[in-house]
């Protein structure tokens, strides 16, 4: 028979493997936990592009604060149109409502409302290059019978993906029909995104709504 000396020095014993155990389990933890907040984001691009439109995805890191905006469309700015029709929400630039040659009134519109998820983002501490993901809405004009794709893609890249990747020189881009000039907004960031066509959006005279994923960098937290 053990002595109870030797049982009360076996179970110190036995106590401090565990101690050690935990404590080691704890380090660990606390180490992973460490690599893992510090990835942020990265899009995935696709290999041999200096200026792609979009990303092919995004990965986000575990503990990444993500901010989503709501459904945002053009603020109706121009007076000068009846209002509820496309044309009142043209944006502020074009003075009067007086498009440029070749400007749609889905460029136009896709201008105003790029602007304001610019003010949105900021509001909350963010920029554009934070944006990750993008889902865009649009409705065709009247007359027409199909969305305006090409006129959002140039209102696009007023403020998205107008960078060169490999140069890291600022990508001239066309605004209507005229010759290509700097973006309104030089920004490096691709985001995910699809643009689908809708039978109506919930405004009358809305031709483009957008909301948007951002991430906030490293050093920033949600105020």
């Amino acid at each position: 028979m053990k002595s109870r000396t030797t049982k009360i020095v076996a179970a110190a014993f036995a106590a401090s493997v565990v101690l050690g155990t935990a404590t080691a389990c704890t380090t660990e933890t606390a180490e992973a936990d460490t690599a893992k907040s510090s990835f942020i984001s990265k899009s995935v691009l696709e290999a041999g592009q200096a200026n792609p439109v979009i990303a092919q995805g995004v990965a986000i890191g575990g503990d990444t604060a993500i901010y989503k905006t709501s459904g945002i469309g053009p603020s109706a700015g121009n007076k000068t149109a009846p209002e509820g029709t496309p044309e009142s929400y043209i944006d502020s630039q074009f003075s009067g409502g007086v498009l440029p040659a070749g400007v749609s009134t889905t460029e136009a519109q896709g201008i105003n409302v790029l602007k304001k998820i610019r003010d949105n983002l900021e509001a909350q501490g963010l920029t554009l290059e934070d944006v990750v993901t993008m889902r865009v809405f649009l409705d065709n004009a009247p007359g027409s019978d199909k969305a305006d794709y090409a006129g959002w893609n140039r209102a696009y890249r007023q403020f998205f993906a107008n960078t060169n990747l490999d140069t890291g020189d600022t990508e001239l881009v066309p605004m209507g029909t005229a010759a290509p000039i700097a973006p309104i907004e030089r920004n490096s960031a691709r985001p995910t995104r699809f643009a689908l066509e809708v039978a109506g959006l919930p405004v009358a005279g809305w031709l483009v709504e957008v909301e948007v994923d951002a991430v906030y960098p490293e050093g920033k937290e949600p105020a």
